[in-house]
């Protein structure tokens, strides 16, 4: 067989990429990662009881805004990045934007609040559950995601695995903040942005392992 021959031959009945269908997937992952991680949430640590008051439900909202605009933003950067290539069509600064929003809002709580309140607005009761139970109710979001970025081959294996690992600390962050009943805006900024960074840390590591291909 000829070149021209065998091009021509591979190049008979193409079928254009379906460019939605990563992320499509990619939302069903984690939703049903999301599922994974709200049952773990509800059934290892248990729904808030004050869930009534307005101020249970206001801050509950505030978490999961925060939580969620992290894990919109990341979704859309992990379907550029699980492309081959796409990391150079993902510029990631918009990223940071949930966090730059609850630190300001953080810091504006402490100003208006005295200073012997500080401590106390920043560690809360519950920081060493938080620090414990958000990476780990993350770990079943983060492997889904990682199995379906893995089978679009990406090639910055790195960055990647940093998305995911957002993507699901992000994820499990909404699923605790059901639990949470520390509500202070230093709390969030510290504990959830802190954790959810931390599993951001470890998908860096993970990813160059685990997305090998």
């Amino acid at each position: 067989m000829k070149t021209d021959e065998l091009v021509t031959l591979l190049s008979t009945n193409l079928e254009p990429v379906d460019r939605r269908s990563i992320a499509r997937t990619l939302c069903v992952a984690l939703a049903a990662g999301s599922i994974v991680a709200l049952a773990l949430s509800l059934v290892g640590l248990g729904l808030r009881s004050d869930l009534t008051t307005a101020h249970a439900f206001i801050f509950l909202a505030i978490k999961l805004a925060f939580a969620f605009g992290i894990v919109g933003l990341a979704l859309v950067y992990l379907t550029k990045l699980a492309r081959p290539g796409g990391e150079r069509k993902a510029p990631s600064l918009l990223v940071i934007i949930p966090f730059l929003v609850i630190m300001v809002l953080a810091g504006i709580s402490l100003a208006m609040a005295p200073s012997s309140h500080w401590e106390k607005m920043m560690a809360g009761d519950q920081w060493l559950e938080c620090l414990i139970s958000i990476p780990i109710i993350a770990i079943v979001p983060f492997a889904i995601s990682m199995w379906v970025v893995r089978k679009a081959a990406p090639t910055d294996l790195a960055r990647a695995g940093a998305f995911a690992g957002l993507a699901a600390g992000g994820v499990s962050a909404m699923a605790y903040a059901l639990h949470c009943t520390d509500d202070s805006l230093p709390f969030i900024a510290v504990w959830y942005g802190g954790t959810i960074v931390l599993c951001t840390l470890a998908g860096t590591v993970l990813g160059p392992r685990l997305l090998r291909w």
